[in-house]
């Protein structure tokens, strides 16, 4: 096999996604192999965070940690109410008591009542009416007052 015929066998994996080739001429093997290399991957710098977001990110995260969150048990999907025309069990700044049903899930069927972990005020809804949720999702956040 000649020099040129190499060359020529190089060309054709060049031009194709074909990435081994086995060639046997006049008692010669050749097999070439071209591995695919992947360009590189550029990751952005880290942007600095000014002292007013530095603040704001720092008061979150107290905040985060005195508020109790309220998960979901199971997967289901998430009533404020028992029924369409009734009043929501528990709204934002409503103070609720350890116990106290705060929505329905309802899975397969059955409405499962889900109840404050503590006594508190309700800060924060995080699902909408009628919202599909997940086993551990956050439902509610409440301030332990």
């Amino acid at each position: 096999m000649e020099l040129e015929d190499l060359k020529s066998l190089i060309e054709l994996l060049k031009e194709t996604d074909i990435t081994e080739l086995q060639v046997e001429k006049e008692g010669t093997k050749v097999k070439i192999k071209r591995e695919k290399l992947f360009g590189s991957i550029e990751i952005p710098a880290h942007r600095p965070v000014s002292p007013i977001q530095e603040s704001a990110v720092k008061d979150l995260a107290d905040e985060a940690q005195i508020l109790i969150t309220v998960t979901s048990p199971i997967v289901g999907t998430f009533y404020r109410s028992p029924s369409p025309e009734a009043p929501s069990f528990a709204e934002v700044g409503t103070r609720v008591k350890k116990g106290q049903v705060l929505c329905i899930i309802e899975a397969m069927k059955l409405m499962n009542e889900i109840e404050s972990e503590a006594d508190g005020v309700v800060v924060k809804a995080l699902v909408e009416n009628g919202q599909p949720v997940e086993y551990g999702e956050p439902l509610f956040l409440i301030d332990p007052v």
